[in-house]
């Protein structure tokens, strides 16, 4: 284990959420706040201690996938306790534990908050949480990995552990250029979500902080109720980039590249995402058409709903926790599938998911002609056996960690469809759920115990299970008998093990 690298890359991120820490402090400066000096005052602590982490680096800079995933853990971690400081010393939230639930549901998009109101928070820190979904969408490291120095093929191990998806691959040959491509296409489509929403006739800081929440698919909002109150033309807006940020950005890639084929027609996960996404906002349209005025506005109410909770986002502009059983049950299965791999949203995934039914498909054809030799398929290419494997790993685990989440809060004594939803909502990363954890509820119930179990559901769904897992594997921590070996011959083993 490269302990020097991994102290370094933790270094870096502090710097790094001391720079965001700014926006925050700038905004409560802008509005004559006394948060501000809060946010400064952790700026500068963040800085610092990130620079002092930077300053003493011993040893090889070179780290492989097991110091990626610890780096990749570590650094959420240690972002979302240090985040929360700011909310907790303004006296805005009763207790740290508390402030520390809002902070990892901001950096990890999910959206879910133990608050009952948020229109009593200083402008600052109301801004500071939905500016946690745009730092925490596209990935604090992958934000570094663009902006920093490559280190070779060691920033890909990064990347890997933190990038959603069954597979993580590079657009162009550069891990660095793949890294700064992304996030220049997630920064296009922030600036044109903020200028259609001030047309739409929002202030800047309203069209900033929602599209903070909209394009890193949170869902935090500026009043209590979401965006109910707001006009059809900022709803629609907010619709169609929920759905665009749910779309895997490899997909903007091949547009900008003029690939039309690989982007449209032979993109089988995007056709059915957005298959899926219009099919169910049609079946919930026509189920909930009694309870408005025509079926225009049933229509538009669903597809919101569909778009906010298939993309992970979680705004709201009806309770549809008092909608028909068949669209409840309709919105819970798109809360577990989710949005597409390579995108800023959560939930299982919807290549993961075909990967799933193909593998079950081909294991049927194997039980009815057992000599017959069956692999997995995707827009034509085949899908190698690891991914495939993965795949089936990565949906046991998620359904033995639902059980166990689900257990654990049980001792809170909520009702079976609250605790079910509230760790589906955390672990897939969506903010709402049903019943007392609806859109109209929230997470302030739970007890301390809890809420430390939805947050690790949170972090958990975020990093896609595996990083976080790994850390407990065992001999992960263990220094090995050669470390008294000379460095270049301890990487050149390093490198044969990989």
């Amino acid at each position: 284990m490269n302990y020097s690298a991994i102290r370094h890359i933790l270094g870096s991120v502090l710097c790094c959420e001391g720079i965001f820490l700014l926006v925050p402090a700038a905004v409560g400066a802008a509005y004559r706040e006394q948060a501000a000096f809060y946010y400064l005052g952790m700026a500068v602590v963040c800085f610092l201690a990130g620079v002092c982490m930077r300053m003493f680096r011993r040893g090889s800079r070179v780290f492989y996938s097991k110091e990626g995933f610890v780096a990749v853990t570590l650094s959420w971690i240690l972002i979302s306790i240090m985040g929360a400081m700011p909310m907790c010393l303004t006296g805005e939230y009763q207790s740290y534990i508390d402030a520390l639930f809002d902070t990892i549901s901001g950096f990890t998009t999910t959206g879910a908050s133990v608050r009952s109101t948020v229109e009593d928070l200083t402008r600052a820190t109301a801004f500071w949480r939905c500016f946690t979904h745009w730092s925490g969408g596209m990935g604090v490291l992958v934000f570094l990995m663009a902006i920093l120095p490559s280190q070779g093929g060691s920033n890909m191990h990064l990347m890997r552990a933190e990038s959603p998806g069954p597979s993580v691959g590079k657009l162009v040959p550069k891990v660095r250029e793949t890294a700064l491509l992304l996030y220049k296409i997630y920064l296009a489509i922030t600036v044109m979500q903020i200028v259609a929403l001030c047309f739409a006739g929002l202030s800047i800081y309203e069209s900033a902080a929602l599209t903070f929440s909209t394009v890193g698919t949170g869902g935090f909002g500026l009043v209590d109720t979401s965006i109910a109150t707001y006009s059809y033309a900022v709803q629609v807006i907010i619709i169609v980039f929920m759905l665009v940020c749910a779309i895997n950005f490899n997909t903007y890639y091949m547009l900008m590249h003029r690939k039309w084929k690989d982007a449209l027609l032979h993109n089988s996960e995007v056709k059915c995402f957005l298959a899926i996404v219009f099919l169910s906002a049609l079946v919930i349209a026509v189920n909930i058409r009694d309870r408005f005025s025509g079926f225009f506005e049933a229509f538009h109410t669903a597809m919101f709903q569909v778009a906010t909770l298939v993309s992970s986002t979680g705004f709201a502009t009806d309770d549809f926790n008092l909608w028909p059983e068949l669209s409840k049950t309709i919105l819970v299965l798109l809360m577990f599938m989710g949005a597409c791999a390579g995108s800023t949203g959560g939930g299982f995934k919807v290549s993961r998911l075909l990967i799933v039914v193909k593998s079950l498909k081909n294991e049927l054809l194997s039980m009815t002609h057992p000599r017959s030799v069956n692999k997995v398929y995707m827009d034509g290419r085949r899908v190698p056996d690891l991914i495939v494997k993965t795949a089936l790993c990565y949906m046991t685990a998620y359904v033995l960690i639902v059980l166990i989440s689900v257990l654990l809060i049980s001792v809170d004594d909520f009702d079976m469809t609250t605790n079910f939803t509230a760790v589906l909502a955390t672990l897939d990363n969506i903010g709402p759920g049903l019943n007392e954890v609806g859109p109209t509820g929230n997470f302030g119930g739970y007890s301390a115990f809890s809420k430390l179990v939805l947050m690790a559901d949170m972090l958990i769904g975020r990093l896609e299970i595996f990083p976080v897992l790994v850390i407990f594997a065992p001999g992960m921590w263990k220094i090995p008998a050669r470390r008294r070996l000379g460095r270049k011959k301890m990487e050149r083993l390093d490198q044969e093990e990989e």
